[in-house]
């Protein structure tokens, strides 16, 4: 894995882009979920979503590291 991208000249770090990748994906899994009322089987939404993100976030480094590099 690299460790710094250029992005059009500029330096940032490979987790920067992951994360907001991550993000997206979870906000997208997150409104699917409010949608069809999977919710209410959660106890804390708010700690689920952020569960959610770190899952999401560490499988894309990993994978990221095992087919990038």
């Amino acid at each position: 894995m690299k460790y710094e991208l250029d992005l059009f000249g500029v330096i940032v770090p490979s987790l920067l882009l992951w994360s907001v990748l991550a993000y997206v994906l979870a906000r997208g899994v997150s409104k699917v979920m409010g949608r069809n009322g999977l919710y209410r089987h959660v106890w804390h939404p708010a700690l689920f979503d952020f569960a959610l993100y770190v899952c999401i976030v560490t499988s894309l480094v990993f994978a990221s590291k095992e087919f990038f590099s």
